[in-house]
């Protein structure tokens, strides 16, 4: 017999996945466990696939499990903003970012937007999220910086900024003559963004790729780990514009390769808004 899928089927199996419990998944949707495992098994058949690795005392998704979690935050979001009746009339066009934004761009494009489409908002949010929360449908399109790999996602290229080097106000680097390079900063405990994506080690040549690493989830963290000395970073020059903090002292790296600026935003249902907002991004680039 054919499972019919509806959208009870993905609140069920969000909720599992986020809970990592059938049972609080049933108490957060008002169900019984046994009809929460029906549901979830009625998925699975459905998809051909198992979403839940039940063999570990702790529910676990599986690799295809991952994949369609994504997938379905992405469709509710899409169904729930689609039937909420304060966006009947003005559906705003959300742009998410995880930190920086647009950059020196941020309030041009802004203030160009209210004034050339004010029935269409423009919300700018963070979520300290490598899609700045487009993979999980939470917002219509994102600033990200640096390659992307999720599928379903599209891209496309802004601009692009220069690296920079973001140290301890009292490291020595920070008040060496002359400029620095990537190799300077080799012998340095580097701090990763694993939200900003920006920074990897192949960054480096492989003799001298840096050999320690902490590894951190967002921009506050980051700052706070560098000014507290426990290491350097490489960033954008739109974080030194941005996030100035005591603590840190920035520095160009001018021999390091620039990073890309992307607008990115779902192939499935793009806003209907989305050229429009490339169209502008680029323009206020070009007449900087």
């Amino acid at each position: 017999m054919t499972v019919s899928i509806e959208l009870r089927h993905l609140r069920c199996f969000l909720a599992i996945a986020e809970e990592e419990n059938l049972t609080r998944a049933a108490a957060r949707l008002h169900l019984t466990q046994p009809a929460v495992s029906r549901t979830l098994a009625a998925l699975e058949r459905h998809l051909g696939a198992r979403l839940v690795d039940r063999s570990t005392h702790h529910l676990a998704l599986t690799a295809e499990g991952r994949a369609f979690r994504e997938r379905a935050a992405a469709a509710l979001a899409a169904f729930d903003a689609a039937v909420d009746p304060a966006r009947l009339r003005r559906r705003p066009l959300r742009l998410g970012h995880a930190w920086s934004a647009f950059g020196p761009y941020t309030t041009p494009l802004l203030r160009r937007w209210q004034r050339e489409h004010p029935e269409t908002p423009l919300e700018l949010l963070r979520v300290d999220d490598r899609t700045a929360g487009l993979a999980r449908g939470q917002v219509d399109a994102a600033l990200l910086r640096g390659a992307v790999e999720a599928p379903g996602l599209v891209t496309a290229e802004l601009t692009t900024e220069a690296r920079v080097a973001a140290l301890p106000a009292d490291s020595p680097l920070a008040d060496r003559p002359g400029p620095l390079s990537l190799l300077d900063l080799a012998d340095e405990t580097v701090v990763l963004n694993t939200v900003s994506g920006t920074t990897a080690l192949t960054l480096w040549p492989p003799p001298a790729r840096p050999t320690r690493t902490l590894t951190v989830a967002n921009t506050d963290d980051w700052l706070t780990a560098i000014a507290a000395a426990r290491g350097v970073g490489v960033s954008s020059a739109s974080t030194a514009a941005l996030h100035p903090h005591p603590g840190v002292t920035y520095r160009p790296l001018p021999g390091a390769p620039p990073l890309p600026v992307l607008l990115a935003w779902r192939d499935a249902f793009p806003h209907p808004a989305t050229e429009a907002l490339i169209a502008m991004a680029r323009e206020i680039v070009r007449g900087s």
